[in-house]
């Protein structure tokens, strides 16, 4: 037998290495995975609890409803930062209802310098818990660098607030602003071709326009105004303040901070906003006397709020049993198919509340909704399920948070019952399409379109050729009808006519004050308002509150328990600075998100811009 030649005796090597080194890939990969699984689930094990602490709410980054889908690779492998961090609601509420019956649990601390938006709405349901708090006696303390605003309606609730010496309080008030775009689409040739239902319908303005219309000025300076209010109000009476107090601050901040020599921690104090100006040492040692406990490091003990309530909230191995209300979020940008959580899909929105309607043991459900609205076709196809629920005679009642307008409103119409927050914003009832064209620019830089069709209506939507007057037509049609169903939609939900609905409608955006007094909503309330509710409507006394979520497959479990336990390890570097960048950024990433979310597939829309552009709220 002949000796293999040169070439086949390497071909040979190389093919056994390149099958070792797999061999060796495949057990390494495999070893990776069990070491995370370890991680994920026994990693350590949880540490006990200490004996005498308070509880440390350190809230990092935006407060949600419902936390949005992640990438898990990247939660595990990317550097956490506050922005990408999200915390829930439900989570902050719980934790300090637990801490309220804890004998352990000798006071609560907010530590708010890497909070970067929790709203005023939210805040106003986290305060029932704060107050119960207060009145077992426990003492609050509020401790930060530099208090936002947004930081701030939260810290007023303490009963000390301190700031660094270096720090102060900055309140600005509300607003709403955004850019508007008609010059810069001339000069560029590009025609921006908009179709709209609603007199007042703002979203489309920016197109048309260089600045704000008088009547939109007027609307939004009004429920701003009612917003504004609420904070004043509540602050000062938090705060012990005459009425008008936080109104001279903001208004005559230059001034107080000349008479302070620019210091605006010492500004902040002789307001009364704040009641001590500590550094970290001085309030750390302050914590360490109040809490009257410090751990190795000499840090005043406390025990995370997230962690505490993971250990705390009773562990549920399937579904529950007995007699449930079962609360559905639907949170975002409404969004035509199935849909990851952070945005409503209208199929997976729809097939959550149909099964829960099918669902025996579930006595009555609460659509706990915040959005500004989006797809017109997918708002209708979940509208379907509230009117499914009416039909089995099973309660429904929506519970709205700080936006719930457009095709928010849309598929709440229905409901049993609706409830809002008191600084909710809802309304906007109104359609519009807008689509841009490019023939000018392109005939600019020389290219030129040109061609046959067999029909008047071929090739009518490409963005190279201008519209036809056909298909303006066909647009304006479909537009006209989608409005005129929204006002029957209302009308039926809400037993109302077509002729008093219309007046309400028109795309004018609502505080919640207003719109409880015109009967688009029923009561003032939070989400726990509005499952005692729902409670009521089914008969139920004694009953089990089930949070209803889509099914999740044992690798989208490993996968969520990677992210969770990558991000609460809380590696960023807490920065007040940082977050004070990333609220000021946040309009810039509201106004870019919104392109990504025209996928209608009519190309109708029932979306309240100026809801979405208002993060402080």
């Amino acid at each position: 037998m002949s000796k293999p030649s040169l070439l086949r005796r390497i071909a040979a090597g190389t093919w056994t290495a390149i099958t070792r080194i797999r061999l060796a890939m495949a057990n390494i990969l495999f070893l990776v995975l069990l070491a995370l699984i370890y991680f994920v689930y026994m990693g350590g094990g949880p540490e006990p609890l200490p004996e005498q602490a308070a509880l440390l709410l350190n809230v990092s980054g935006t407060v949600v409803d419902q936390k949005t889908a992640v990438n898990p690779l990247q939660a595990v492998l990317s550097e956490p930062s506050p922005e990408q961090h999200e915390v829930l609601l439900r989570d902050i509420i719980e934790s300090i209802e637990y801490a309220a019956d804890d004998p352990a649990i000798n006071s609560l601390v907010m530590e708010l310098d890497s909070l970067v938006y929790l709203g005023i709405s939210k805040t106003q349901e986290i305060t029932p818990a704060l107050e119960a708090f207060r009145e077992t006696g426990k003492p609050i303390i509020a401790l930060g660098d530099y208090y936002t605003q947004d930081q701030y309606l939260l810290a007023s609730y303490a009963d000390t607030v301190i700031s660094h010496p270096l720090g102060g309080v900055m309140l600005e008030g509300f607003s709403s602003y955004r850019n508007y775009f008609r010059e810069a689409l001339d000069k560029l040739s590009i025609n921006v071709h908009v179709f709209r239902a609603g007199e007042q319908k703002s979203y489309v303005e920016p197109f048309l326009r260089d600045d704000m219309s008088e009547p939109v000025k007027e609307l939004t300076a009004r429920w701003l105004g009612d917003l504004w209010q609420q904070y004043t109000s509540t602050v000062e009476l938090q705060r012990n303040l005459t009425e008008g107090a936080l109104d001279n601050y903001v208004n005559n901040l230059p001034d107080l901070l000349r008479q302070q020599g620019g210091d605006a921690g010492q500004a902040a104090l002789k307001a009364g906003l704040i009641d001590k100006l500590l550094g970290r040492s001085e309030g750390n040692d302050y914590l360490v006397q109040l809490v009257g406990a410090s751990n190795d490091d000499g840090l005043y003990e406390a025990i995370e709020f997230e962690r505490y309530v993971g250990r705390k909230r009773p562990m549920q191995l399937g579904t529950a049993a007995g007699d449930r209300i079962g609360v559905i979020t639907a949170t975002g940008n409404i969004l035509p198919g199935d849909q990851p959580p952070g945005n409503i899909g209208g199929d997976s929105l729809a097939r959550l509340i149909r099964g829960a309607v099918d669902e025996d043991d579930i006595k009555a459900i609460v659509l706990r909704v915040n959005s500004g609205g989006g797809s017109y076709f997918a708002s209708e196809i979940v509208r379907q399920q509230i009117l499914y629920a009416r039909e089995k005679e099973k309660p429904l009642i929506v519970s709205m948070g700080a936006v719930a307008a457009s095709g928010g409103y849309y598929i709440a119409a229905d409901a049993t019952e609706i409830w809002a927050t008191p600084a909710t914003i809802t309304g906007s009832i109104g359609v519009f399409a807008a689509f841009p064209t490019f023939e000018g620019l392109l005939q600019r830089m020389g290219i030129h379109t040109d061609g046959v069709g067999t029909t008047k209506l071929a090739g009518a939507l490409r963005p190279d050729r201008p519209v036809k007057p056909e298909q303006k037509a066909v647009i304006n049609s479909g537009i006209e009808f989608a409005y005129r169903n929204f006002l029957q939609v209302v009308a039926d939900g809400r037993e109302m006519s077509v002729e008093s609905v219309d007046p309400l409608a028109q795309g004018r955006v609502w505080s919640a004050a207003d719109a409880l007094e015109s009967g688009l909503i029923d009561q003032l309330g939070g989400l726990e308002e509005a499952i005692a509710s729902a409670a009521e409507h089914a008969g139920l006394s004694d009953y089990k509150v089930d949070f209803v979520e889509l099914p999740v497959s044992p690798r989208e479990l490993l996968m969520r328990q990677l992210a969770n336990r990558g991000m609460s390890l809380n590696l960023w570097e807490e920065s007040a600075t940082g977050a004070m960048f990333l609220r000021l950024m946040l309009p810039v990433r509201a106004a870019v998100r919104e392109l990504t979310t025209l996928q209608d597939p009519n190309h109708l829309y029932v979306r309240c811009l100026a809801c979405g552009l208002t993060p402080e709220l």
